[in-house]
């Protein structure tokens, strides 16, 4: 249950070029850049509701059991089916742009996104602590 809380962003790096690259508008980045975004996460063993909360009271809810297929939706807004699976204690995902993980490490929640370009990955990393 350690993801169970609510998380604010603490830092954010590779932000920008990670949005580019996955599609993100121009002034859709601007806003998100320096927000603090919440992430609430309601986890009961396997089963986690992960709310998070962007600018514009844009709210993006993914539901998942670890090792079901889910229906998820991306911070764009695209719609998909996914698997999220535990990976010696990081839950992961493939999106279709990208790979995520979240874990919990140092008491914050850690999350790595990859996404892949011809010259090679680029990786956003957001870390955030507890409120």
């Amino acid at each position: 249950m350690a993801f169970n809380g609510k998380w604010e962003t603490e830092s954010q790096d590779g932000y920008e070029e990670f949005c580019k690259l996955i599609g993100i508008p121009d002034d859709v980045i601007s806003k998100g850049r320096d927000f603090k975004l919440v992430t609430e996460v309601i986890q009961n063993g396997d089963d986690f509701t992960w709310i998070q909360y962007y600018p514009n009271n844009h709210v993006v809810t993914n539901k998942f059991i670890v090792g079901k297929e889910s229906d998820m939706e991306t911070v764009g807004g695209k719609k998909f089916k996914g698997i999220v699976s535990m990976e010696g204690g990081k839950l992961a995902i493939s999106f279709p742009k990208y790979h995520h993980t979240s874990e919990i490490s140092g008491g914050k929640l850690v999350e790595t996104s990859t996404a892949t370009c011809a010259s090679g990955p680029v990786v956003f990393v957001r870390t955030s602590k507890k409120i």
